[in-house]
């Protein structure tokens, strides 16, 4: 695996080899970025039709903008920052709150921890604590979910998270300061509660 500097400043690379009409260089910069943008679009709440037409809309636009891209940013901030506005516009266009889709989504396996297969109360545990954090994450408002997501499981930094959801750095901030309190507090009820 590439260290993340040399992946960032491979991925600008690419897209200018794209640009410039090499096909492989896209492919490579979809294979390497598909199954993170997925599951953002999972993570925003959207069931797994959405999620895929999302992240299809998503690449339609990387290919109908490849002549006018300039490496300004990091790639993965230009690519998210398309995904927020695809789902900011799925959204307008939608009479259903997106926290509302969340219900019966499965779980991709590689995002849990490891566990041993042949331990049946293991896997009862991991799959109760995998549906309580799923459950409190769902329940953040909106804007706190996209924050915790873009940090946690795409790695942005806050610059790169104002930048992707058009707020100032204090904003962000917040955001993400106020969605791990609030998972916090949730999981540690959730725990209580048990």
């Amino acid at each position: 695996m590439l260290p993340v500097m040399a992946r960032e400043s491979d991925d600008k690379t690419l897209m200018v080899r794209y640009r410039q009409g090499e096909v492989a260089a896209f492919e490579t910069l979809y294979a390497r970025h598909k199954g993170p943008l997925y599951r953002y679009f999972l993570r925003q709440g959207q069931d797994l039709e959405s999620a895929a037409e999302l992240m299809q809309e998503v690449w339609m636009k990387i290919i109908g903008a490849k002549d006018r891209y300039e490496p300004t940013a990091k790639f993965t901030t230009y690519l998210y920052r398309l995904a927020h506005h695809c789902l900011i516009d799925r959204s307008r266009r939608s009479a259903n709150k997106m926290a509302q889709k969340t219900a019966g989504q499965e779980i991709d396996p590689a995002d849990l921890p490891a566990t041993n297969a042949a331990d049946p109360q293991a896997g009862a545990m991991r799959d109760e604590a995998a549906e309580k954090f799923r459950s409190a994450l769902a329940n953040l408002p909106d804007v706190q979910r996209e924050a915790f997501i873009l940090r946690q499981e795409v790695g942005l930094s806050l610059a790169e998270i104002a930048l992707v959801t058009g707020v100032n750095a204090h904003t962000a901030k917040s955001r993400l300061r106020y969605a791990f309190a609030r998972l916090r507090k949730q999981l540690v009820r959730d725990r209580d509660a048990t």
